[in-house]
């Protein structure tokens, strides 16, 4: 027997029926406006070729971490979900037994973020009006299937279907950014821009790093056996992305530390982690390096975004047969005050800086993030990041940094996602989410209509276009 699919449209607003009109009315006013992507993880080659999607779940699921961790915690394998090995052993590959398999556990996703993306986009995307489950599972192929071989679900149509004014993707310095330029000479009006996420080579425990920097500076025509011939590849590496479109960096640090080293002592510590490092010297370079990183930006005006705190691939099993990013990472505790002083004494006040920062340690949204972005010119407050971009993961967020932080002092919100089909579904729980919380702080008197439509606004269009120069 099948169930029927329906998305409430009052869904995420208050229960009270007063403010749960107030957010309707909110929501209403910018429930339409284009899409700011300025963070995310989707693949260049999709909009550089604009091939057809192949099936729902090689679109869906292979690629999905919030998808596999949750299966995989209920003991299914990662192998019978068709994800590739390392070392190229079988694993499932007929995508309807895969889609069988995800359908017959849709269940498991019940309350959480993945179930309300993935309803979104059954419903809005591909016009499914029964619920997943294993009875369902071959409509549900079918149709999908079917969608995906017309143009109109092509890659380039869906972007401008899902209103997106612009996306970022994120691409190491190693990468040659050929799909950039191919989407830049087709002609094509969407705006994929680039970012600069310098990881393998700053970070001295990557994998491969000294091979990483000796061949980055190969691309970029400068002798990196120096730390002087290391920073201008730096130099040299950004100035391509800006021409790729890009208006930002990421730094994926295991910690927010920083330092400000004297160029002699940068220079001896550089001798030393290209030599090969102890884990106080990788540490510390990495913390060097956001101070580099931020000097660089003052001078070509790209925008910082640092996002620590995170212990990656924790499940060694998992990393040896399947590699990297297959949900296996695990948050760690954070601080800040400490950590950003050296970056902030040097840079802090510098209005030209702009450092976004994001935590998966909701602990110190109110006891540290809100009041170093509540003072200092430099910083803002990313939205919350991966395992809380949730309703309640922004309920908790606007509750702790708005007191001290302001709503100015944060940057709007961005999906960084790899699911493409997502991001209408997450930014619209954003704006759901925000129209919500304001709701709350007019119905309670503490801010009035008009500026709650002003806020809303920003917050789901205005904050990021400005903070990512977009």
């Amino acid at each position: 027997m099948t169930r029927p699919l329906r998305l409430d449209p009052d869904r995420l607003f208050p229960a009270d029926p007063g403010t749960r009109a107030i957010a309707r009315t909110l929501y209403e006013k910018i429930a339409g406006l284009p899409i700011i992507s300025p963070h995310g993880h989707t693949d260049p080659s999709w909009f550089a070729s604009d091939a057809p999607f192949t099936d729902a779940a090689n679109l869906l699921i292979v690629p999905d971490h919030y998808v596999l961790r949750m299966l995989m915690s209920q003991g299914i394998g990662l192998d019978a979900l068709g994800v590739p090995t390392v070392d190229g052993s079988p694993t499932e590959t007929d995508p309807r037994a895969i889609w069988s398999l995800f359908a017959a556990n849709y269940h498991l996703f019940r309350g959480t973020p993945s179930r309300m993306w993935l309803d979104w986009v059954f419903a809005e995307v591909f016009g499914l009006d029964v619920r997943l489950d294993a009875a369902t599972a071959d409509h549900y192929f079918d149709v999908i299937g079917a969608a995906l071989q017309t143009d109109a679900f092509r890659p380039r149509a869906l972007f401008e279907r899902f209103n997106i004014e612009a996306i970022a993707t994120t691409e190491s310095p190693l990468d040659p950014l050929a799909h950039h330029a191919a989407i830049r000479n087709s002609g094509w009006s969407g705006r994929v821009i680039t970012a600069y996420r310098p990881d393998p080579v700053v970070d001295p425990e990557a994998a491969n790093f000294a091979a990483n920097v000796a061949r980055f500076g190969q691309t970029a025509g400068t002798d990196t056996a120096t730390f002087s011939g290391y920073l201008a590849a730096h130099r040299f590496h950004r100035a391509r992305f800006r021409e790729a479109g890009a208006t930002s960096t990421d730094h994926g640090h295991p910690s927010a530390a920083t330092a400000d080293l004297s160029f002699d002592d940068a220079a001896a510590l550089y001798d030393r982690v290209l030599a090969g490092s102890t884990p106080a010297d990788a540490e510390l370079f990495r913390a060097q390096m956001l101070t580099e990183m931020a000097r660089m930006a003052i001078d070509d005006g790209m925008v910082m975004q640092l996002h620590p705190g995170v212990l990656r691939n924790h499940n060694p099993e998992v990393l040896a047969r399947f590699g990297r990013d297959k949900g296996a990472d695990i948050p760690l505790a954070g601080e800040f005050v400490r950590s950003l002083k050296p970056l902030l004494d040097r840079f802090g006040n510098d209005p030209r800086l702009t450092l976004i920062l994001f935590t998966l340690d909701e602990d110190v949204y109110s006891r540290e993030l809100a009041p170093l972005a509540g003072h200092y010119p430099a910083l803002r407050l990313g939205p919350p990041w991966w395992f809380h971009d949730s309703p309640e993961g922004m309920r908790r967020f606007r509750e702790r940094a708005t007191e001290t932080g302001g709503f100015y002092n944060t940057v709007g919100f961005n999906d960084d996602t790899r699911a493409f089909l997502s991001i209408p579904a997450r930014h619209d729980v954003a704006r759901r989410m925000d129209c919500t919380w304001l709701a709350q702080l007019v119905a309670e008197g503490r801010l009035e209509i008009d500026e709650a439509h002003e806020v809303a606004r920003a917050l789901a269009y205005d904050l990021a276009k400005a903070a990512y120069k977009l």
